[in-house]
């Protein structure tokens, strides 16, 4: 039986038959489609290296954030159905062109083809390490799936309150499973680094948080529960690059201002106050330009980014009526 049919991949165990075309809440069939494909600089020093991050877009997502910059690929259907093939060759191409891993952002709701496309990619010659980039909203029993094919686990600790969790990420349960998630993952992997002039990362997991505008008590539960459960088992990554990104037709008040220079400053008094050195804090960022628009070839600034596989056209996802032509 295919774990698409009765879908319980993700904690919102929708139940549907996505092999028959029935959408879940992550609004994908059984079929994987991709948003973009290619080379990333912007990400954490240990992940990008001098080649930059292998980053593959899965259309999709089993999260709702009401603020997500990428919600063209996550929540509006931008992408393209791709074969086993078709991934397998990406994946090649990537490490042909020096990326020091594979970054699968947003996979989730789509493990299984994920699981099989890096296998069929290992067997022909994949060799560099492969990242699962999740919100951190995953299901145990996909984790197990996974254990043995991805080396680096980069999940969001979005947050530890439920009732932020039901308004900003429509997913009161959220801290119950994105704790749970990250446990098992350190379980899986050990922090390891390549001896390299910037160690990049070939095993462990790398937990980000975003810092909320006017919501730094939350991040205070974060820093701390990290420092509890996660030194010297992870790096933690706390980014500061909260812009507000109104999606079409999401009517949910969002914070509408950029993180203050006074809110960045209590931040790292945080990481002083928790003792955390491990990890990475992101510079201030109170600006809209890097902001990617997936209808682009290249989605991201030319600096941060180079295209290997984009679609020519916007395809309509299924069940869908709000696309992009």
């Amino acid at each position: 039986m295919s774990p698409y049919q009765n879908c319980l991949l993700c904690p919102r165990c929708c139940g549907v038959d996505r092999t028959k075309g029935q959408l879940g809440f992550c609004g994908e069939t059984s079929a994987l489609r991709l948003g973009f494909a290619g080379i990333h600089r912007g990400e954490e020093p240990p992940l990008a290296g001098i080649g930059g991050s292998g980053t593959i877009f899965v259309s999709g997502c089993n999260l709702g954030c009401v603020f997500c910059q990428n919600f063209q690929v996550s929540q509006k259907g931008t992408g393209k159905v791709v074969s086993t093939e078709e991934f397998t060759d990406i994946c090649l191409t990537l490490q042909e062109k020096g990326v020091h891993n594979i970054n699968i952002v947003t996979g989730s709701h789509a493990a299984p083809a994920l699981a099989q496309g890096i296998e069929a990619a290992r067997k022909q010659g994949l060799s560099i390490p492969v990242l699962w980039n999740s919100s951190g909203y995953d299901g145990l029993e996909t984790l197990e799936i996974l254990k043995d094919i991805f080396d680096v686990y980069l999940p969001d600790l979005k947050t530890l309150d439920s009732s932020l969790a039901a308004r900003f990420f429509k997913a009161p349960d959220y801290p119950e499973h994105a704790t749970r998630a990250i446990l098992k993952m350190m379980e899986y992997k050990a922090l390891v680094f390549n001896e390299d002039q910037y160690r990049t990362m070939v095993s462990g997991v790398m937990i980000r948080h975003l810092v909320l505008p006017g919501h730094l008590e939350a991040t205070r539960y974060v820093i701390r529960w990290f420092a509890d459960n996660c030194r010297g088992r992870a790096l933690l990554s706390l980014m500061t690059q909260y812009t507000p990104v109104n999606i079409p037709e999401v009517n949910q008040k969002i914070p509408g201002r950029f993180l203050s220079e006074s809110e960045y400053k209590d931040v790292l008094l945080m990481l002083n106050e928790f003792g955390i050195d491990d990890g990475f804090c992101q510079e201030l960022v109170t600006g809209s330009d890097w902001l990617p628009d997936f209808t682009r070839q290249n989605p991201f600034s030319s600096e941060l980014s180079v295209p290997v596989w984009s679609f020519s056209a916007l395809a309509p996802a299924p069940g869908k009526k709000d696309q992009a032509e």
